[in-house]
């Protein structure tokens, strides 16, 4: 189906209920599958390994990658596209572009491609993360760590289309993007591109993201082909570095690390990214078994997978598991890769053109790869028009987009903390602004932010408010004292005694603490605590005895509990994006009342780093024989944690049966009151919890959740339905080393409504763990 823009236009903002489906964006045209036999039989060894190699864009640039306005060296064009026939191209490092520059470029390498024999066009990738991230004044929504906070999928699938539009508007057609990691270790430095710590969340949201992308059909200028990354078990290193070994078991690496990407795939994702680091003592771009094996044959993935950058090379420059780069080639063809993301240079091609000629196994799988590729192609629509196409552009910059994404931000911002009601701030008040992120736009944004870091203020269009803007928007300037300037490290943006002199004046005190931009391993660092310097400005604050709240931004849990306790009030914006600043303002002065839920588990300290779906020997600690305390679980803010103003009630938690067979279906049902004095949005969520098991089981697990909007005394019935599906786990297979989804039978218990745990004693003096919702109903699974 081709949707027109008008028709995209009025029903993109509509309510949609985005089902987890099987995809039909992706139709074969039989044709074409003639069409790509007939381009095989005519193709050279040069072409076909050369449609396996991306190269980045700077390497054709004049001046290289000290070359910002994107002009084009005829000459290095040719050499790559002419002479090594390169068949992708993508760039990184680049800053953005507006509209007629990517035109321009587009152009060009499309006229290159087609003085080729075979007139095979380049496909272009970008990484469009958080809206059309490479293209200048486009729509920059929060980082997906927002959209796990608004637990509403309907927003990842309008912001996938929106992102589309906009990425296709450029003459792009390849996206790398969603993320379906999971943001189980705060030190990892891409934790803010994650939708959290949970794989359902994670599985529905990268999935209505990969159906926002797609499901126009991907000759649609609507569309572009989407990439689910990164494959797999990217996201929890040892260290927390990025890049570096993960150990993870390998019921947890399918239970968790795999899940989310089964639907993905379902849904139809034209292609997949690859994790750049090792797993279990094997780099996966080496690894058989799991780009094989588990992808294609346990997942029936039928994509292109593309390395992530450099990663080819990687096997033997870094990880040392190849004693020759030619060797590393053929460990990575051999492994499942079908395009190597090179992407400096031509020794991909190169080495690859003679193992294609000396081993017949390489050259089956190379085949296979260049059909796949040559698919894809087809069906963007490449080999019917491969230049910008002028219905996409006029798809650009949309009013509703910004809307759209100040919608997202307001529905993601947490409110974390409100003693004695200290929000939403009341009318007339003097406002004093201190800290780093005040008037910075970077730590607004994060990573691929108009540039791969994010971090330059001068890139984002002056348009984009800091909260500083919103703030003196809203109440003036001569209400707002702002300390500091728009540069993140500047000295002035911590100046204690500037922000004690100043607190005499005002009436409350708004710290607007956090992260600069940064983007993968630049972002790594060593110690989760906020740096001491904001640390001292939030104590001074407190000392002032004036109100304080803090507003945060960043794209992982920094610690805050040398404060956090004697704020007045705390808001968690994460990387809201480019509306994030008046969504801020809009909560903080009530005009929208909070509803954002922690996506992640929000650690206490450095040493307390266990999420929500730990097991129970996490969560008890013996004092002493038999003195049990639950202080293993100690988070600063849980998973699910977010305060409203107003105050809602739970009661008559129901199910419809008390015992569940493998094809029943349970239906679950709760009353969620509205019992405060003003309209508000609850997020009602259902956990389980398998008693016993023979794989450990976690005391909670997230299975299903819903946003339920209630007027003050209103009240509404929510309810779940629950199929074995949604509660399968991973298990021992019946032979040694294989693993197989399932539920043991025995009781399952479901929980709803409040937090918190109460370590127990039986009679027998053994020690357990009552149930950490207020509302638990138990039922028997017998297969």
């Amino acid at each position: 189906m081709k949707t027109t823009a008008l028709t995209f236009a009025l029903a993109l903002f509509m309510s949609t209920d985005v089902q987890i489906k099987e995809s039909n964006s992706v139709v074969t045209d039989p044709s074409n599958e003639v069409e790509i036999d007939a381009l095989l039989s005519r193709m050279s060894v040069e072409e076909k390994v050369g449609q396996m190699t991306q190269i980045d864009l700077n390497i054709i640039l004049k001046g290289g990658y000290s070359n910002y306005d994107g002009t084009i060296d005829p000459d290095l064009l040719a050499r790559a596209v002419n002479i090594y026939k390169v068949g992708s191209i993508l760039n990184v490092t680049n800053n953005a572009y507006d509209l007629e520059t990517w035109h321009k470029l587009i152009i060009q390498i499309q006229d290159a491609a087609m003085k080729n024999d075979n007139k095979i066009p380049v496909i272009y990738g970008v990484d469009a993360i958080h809206g059309a991230s490479y293209v200048l004044n486009s729509t920059l929504f929060p980082h997906n760590l927002n959209y796990g906070a608004t637990r509403n999928n309907d927003l990842a699938y309008k912001t996938a289309k929106v992102t589309a539009m906009e990425t296709r508007a450029s003459g792009v057609r390849w996206n790398f993007d969603p993320v379906l990691d999971l943001g189980r270790n705060p030190l990892w430095p891409r934790f803010e591109e994650t939708f959290g710590e949970d794989p359902v969340i994670a599985g529905e949201m990268g999935t209505a993201a990969v159906i926002g992308y797609e499901e126009d059909g991907l000759k649609s200028v609507t569309s572009v082909a989407s990439s689910i990354k990164h494959f797999l078990g990217y996201s929890t290193p040892n260290s927390g570095r990025d890049r570096t070994p993960a150990h993870i078991p390998e019921i947890t690496l399918r239970e968790y690390d795999l899940a989310p990407y089964y639907d993905a795939v379902k849904a139809g994702a034209s292609s997949l990214m690859v994790n750049s680091a090792e797993v279990n003592g094997i780099p996966v771009h080496g690894n058989r078994y799991i780009l094989t094996d588990i992808l294609r044959g346990e997942l029936g993935f039928e994509g292109v997978i593309v390395s992530d950058w450099e990663d080819v090379n990687r096997l033997y420059e870094r990880h040392n598991v190849a004693a020759t780069m030619k060797e590393a080639v053929r460990m990575a063809v051999m492994a499942g890769i079908d395009m190597s993301m090179t992407p400096h240079d031509f020794r991909f091609a190169e080495l690859l053109k003679e193992l294609y000629v000396e081993d017949a196994e390489v050259a089956a799988q190379v085949d296979a790869s260049v059909r796949r590729i040559l698919k894809l192609k087809f069906d963007v629509g490449l080999f019917d028009d491969a230049y910008p196409e002028p219905d996409a552009a006029l798809n650009f910059g949309r009013p509703e987009f910004k809307e759209l994404a100040l919608q997202v931000a307001h529905e993601s911002i947490t409110l974390a903390k409100n003693e004695n009601a200290t929000l939403p701030l009341k009318g007339p008040e003097k406002i004093l602004l201190a800290g780093p992120c005040q008037d910075n736009k970077p730590s607004m944004h994060g990573s691929w932010s108009y540039v791969w870091q994010g971090n330059n203020p001068d890139l984002y269009p002056e348009s984009t408010m800091t909260v500083k803007d919103a703030f003196e928007k809203r109440i003036g300037d001569g209400n707002v004292i702002a300390l500091g300037t728009n540069q993140y490290n500047d000295d002035s943006n911590y100046d204690v005694d500037a922000l004690i002199g100043a607190a005499a004046q005002v009436d409350h005190i708004v710290l607007c603490l956090g992260e600069d931009a940064y983007a993968e391993s630049p972002g790594s660092i060593q110690d989760l605590n906020l740096d001491g310097r904001q640390i001292a400005l939030a104590k001074a604050a407190i000392h002032t005895g004036k109100p304080v709240t803090v507003v945060m931004f960043f794209g992982r849990p920094r610690l805050i509990n040398a404060f956090a306790e004697d704020v007045d009030a705390m808001l968690l914006a994460y990387r809201p994006g480019s509306m994030g600043a008046q969504a801020v303002v809009d909560i903080l002065y009530g005009d929208v009342n909070p509803s954002g839920r922690l996506p992640f588990t929000y650690p206490r300290q450095s040493g307390d780093i266990v999420l929500y779906d730990h097991k129970w020997t996490e969560l008890n600690v013996e004092n002493d024989v038999g003195q049990f305390t639950n202080h293993g679980y100690n988070p600063q803010f849980e998973f699910g944690h977010g305060l409203s103003y107003t105050t809602f009630e739970y009661s008559d938690f129901k199910a419809d049966r008390n015992v569940m067979g493998a094809d029943d279906v349970v239906n679950l049902e709760v009353t969620v009151k509205n019992s405060g004095d003003r309209s508000g949005v609850e997020v009602v969520e259902l956990y389980s919890r398998q008693m016993y098991a023979s794989v450990v089981p976690s005391m909670r697990r997230l299975r299903k959740y819903q946003r339920v909007e209630l007027e003050p005394g209103e009240s509404a019935r929510v309810q779940f339905e629950i199929s074995k599906d949604d509660l399968d786990y991973v298990m021992h297979g019946e032979d040694p080393g294989t693993f197989k989804w399932g539920v043991e039978d025995g009781e399952i218990r479901f929980m709803i409504g409040g937090f918190g745990f109460k370590v127990q004693k039986h009679d027998s003096g053994k020690a357990f763990v009552s149930m950490p919702y207020e509302h638990s109903i138990a039922i028997q699974y017998k297969n």
